[in-house]
């Protein structure tokens, strides 16, 4: 059993981006599922599958993507922010910009899983969950 799903989420994305596996199952979480939504409205990845089909875990499976014949990852890193023994939270005027603007930061508010941009043009802020880039 895992504790921390977000972390664990990520870590399988990293280790499945640096080995470039096509996909990548994670346990089937109501915020996972928005942190795939994000990451697939970003265009960090091609689609999300939802298996219920094993034993008694729901798991979600996530396509990444690759570009070129050398097929570089879209996702460069990702890196948890809010972690159990320490939460980041922060108000929608505070909300950090990722390299720049380049990635994204994905943030659980009162409105559901948002992207950062998401988050500042409803002015609403929330947990800082992870920065993508």
């Amino acid at each position: 059993m895992v504790n921390d799903t977000i972390a664990d989420m990520i870590t399988r994305i990293r280790n499945a981006n640096l080995i470039t596996q096509k996909q990548v199952a994670v346990i089937a979480s109501n915020t996972n599922k928005g942190i795939a939504q994000c990451l697939l409205k970003e265009g960090f990845i091609e689609s999300i599958e939802y298996n219920t089909n094993s034993s008694n875990n729901p798991e979600l499976i996530l396509s990444l993507k690759y570009q070129g014949k050398k097929r570089k990852p879209y996702i460069t890193a990702l890196q948890r922010v809010s972690k159990s023994g320490l939460r980041v939270y922060t108000s929608y005027k505070d909300i950090p910009k990722v390299l720049g603007g380049i990635g994204i930061a994905i943030l659980s508010t009162s409105q559901g899983i948002l992207t950062d941009k998401q988050a500042r043009m409803q002015k609403i802020g929330g947990e800082i969950l992870c920065y993508i880039w």
